[in-house]
């Protein structure tokens, strides 16, 4: 008998590497776990948008496309908010959603999609529902291969459930070498504007992470002796923070952005959306950069490239493009600029600060371990507080979108326990949290704990979206309703999922509950150290130029 569109799927999955899903069933989708395999695994996620969350950590963990199972209309919804982050982000996930069954289609039955293919649009790379069954594996490699072409992103298939049972060929596995290299003309004029500077900057974006460029770019910097800023809200940190040449991170405010680069005469930016705005700030019709400094940007993004509104942009996967301009580039004699000062010590009262815990964390963060974060209220200290060395050490979200924190801790957690673990074993995921984040995705601590995932979640609770209230405050709004939070007992909600909480009331008891919480051994499942701090409804990004 020929095999069915499972099993044709099946085997195209095994030979990708995909054989975890993650997902939350629902009735479209039963057909598909037929005979369901033992060398596959399902990770249950209470909520459509932590499942697609949990994926993505997993996938950013492994380097390959994660597998999620959606449940029709109704469940694509719940998970747009993630797939949006995934798609900012650039994290290769297929996801495949249940359909009803052809002969239904017409009625609009029930469960039903209309036009499923258009639904998340635009953010996914490639989206369809095949016209015939016979053709679900043809367009399931389809995708799976443009998931993991650069710039790497969502993808998704709608399915019929009645496809499932119908027979389809098995479609072979290829390998297709994506990226390309920016023409060797155009690098080597990119090495001559760099030798012939007097002040070059490099602006490190999260591609540099994504695609593996780390060493390269930190040679370059080495080589031109250029100050090394990371771009506005990266969801990553593709250089090392404690290296000397490092300034920080760049503020995604359009007149401050502007001020910051203005002492340079070049701009190299590298896998970096430059121009992250989140606050309209000074003249509109200024430049977005000042007379004298010139932009150059390298990323394989061609629609990247495109709406950049100044600069010369050269589209390239960047570790060969990076590896060919340190090849070509002079070793510079030019003096390093000054490193960035480190902030005065934290004070401790008898409430935690954030302040405090981040200054404990950075003495006690294990070697090797990955940083989660989603505390909007206190990234700027954390940047100033807490520097990271390592590639991907660091993930948080480059989009916004709340509620990916958590779960994407815990997909990455699983990723980091299922490795061949190096000389020291699996390295522990510290997530960082919010409370006001936290609550988008708290059922996720219920996985955590059914796949004894080795995270260590520590949540600062403030009391509400103080972020929100910063930026009130920064734009003349200082009574912004719906942003006081309150009453929740974090350690207890956490027990009572299974995941081992303690809260913490008193800073003087804040560097033992650390040491116990991150001490824990890669075996012994997730926990919670829920921390009361100080609120501070500082406004973001500095004031003024409004």
């Amino acid at each position: 008998m020929a095999p069915t569109v499972r099993e044709s799927v099946r085997e195209f999955c095994r030979a990708a590497g995909m054989t975890i899903v993650f997902g939350n069933p629902g009735s479209t989708e039963v057909r598909m776990f037929r005979d369901w395999p033992e060398d596959f695994r399902y990770v249950l996620g209470l909520q459509e948008s932590t499942a697609v969350a949990m994926a993505a950590g997993h996938a950013l963990g492994t380097g390959r496309a994660a597998l999620v199972s959606l449940h029709s209309a109704v469940g694509v919804g719940h998970a747009l908010g993630s797939v949006f982050n995934a798609f900012r982000d650039r994290v290769p996930l297929v996801l495949v959603a249940g359909q009803q069954s052809r002969s239904l289609l017409p009625t609009r039955p029930f469960l039903g999609a209309d036009d499923p293919a258009r639904f998340p649009e635009p953010y996914v790379k490639y989206t369809r529902q095949p016209e015939r069954a016979a053709d679900v594996p043809a367009a399931f490699a389809e995708a799976h291969r443009l998931a993991m072409a650069h710039p790497r992103g969502p993808v998704f298939l709608s399915v019929p459930e009645d496809d499932w049972d119908r027979p389809a060929r098995p479609v072979a596995p290829r390998t297709v070498h994506s990226g390309h290299t920016a023409d060797p003309e155009a690098l080597a004029e990119l090495a001559r504007a760099l030798d012939a500077s007097a002040r070059p900057a490099l602006v490190v974006g999260p591609g540099v992470d994504d695609e593996g460029a780390y060493h390269e770019v930190a040679e370059l910097a080495e080589r031109t002796r250029a100050a090394v800023w990371i771009s506005p809200l990266s969801g990553r940190s593709g250089f090392d923070e404690r290296h000397p040449l490092f300034q920080g991170f760049l503020p995604p405010v359009p007149d401050r952005l502007s001020g910051t680069l203005a002492p340079y005469d070049l701009v190299l930016a590298l896998g970096a959306p430059l121009f992250t705005y989140h606050l309209a700030s000074g003249d509109p019709d200024a430049p977005p950069l000042p007379e004298g400094t010139a932009l150059h940007h390298l990323d394989c993004d061609p629609a990247q490239a495109a709406w950049l509104p100044v600069g010369t942009s050269l589209v390239t996967t960047l570790r060969p493009a990076v590896r060919a301009l340190n090849g070509q580039v002079r070793k510079a004699d030019r003096a390093a600029p000054p490193p960035r000062p480190a902030p005065p010590a934290a004070r401790a009262g008898d409430t935690a600060s954030a302040e405090l815990l981040l200054d404990l964390l950075r003495e006690r963060l294990p070697d090797g371990a990955v940083l989660v974060e989603e505390a909007p209220s206190h990234r700027e200290i954390l940047h100033a507080r807490l520097p990271l060395s390592g590639p991907g050490r660091f993930l948080t979200t480059g989009s916004g979108g709340l509620g990916w924190g958590l779960p994407l801790a815990i997909g990455r957690a699983l990723a980091e326990r299922d490795a061949p673990p190096g000389p020291e074993g699996a390295a522990r995921v510290v997530c960082l949290l919010g409370d006001g984040s936290a609550l988008y995705a708290v059922q996720a601590l219920w996985t955590a704990v059914r796949h004894r995932a080795p995270v260590t979640f520590v949540l600062l609770d403030n009391g509400g979206y103080s972020a929100v209230r910063g930026l009130g405050a920064r734009i003349g709004v200082p009574e912004v309703p719906g942003t006081a939070i309150g009453g929740i007992d974090f350690a207890a909600l956490a027990a009572s999922f299974g995941c081992p909480g303690r809260s913490v009331e008193r800073a003087v008891e804040l560097p033992g509950a650390l040491d116990r919480a991150l001490g824990l051994g890669p075996d012994e499942g997730p926990a919670l150290l829920h921390v009361p701090v100080l609120a501070d409804d500082t406004p973001p990004y500095g004031t003024g130029g409004e």
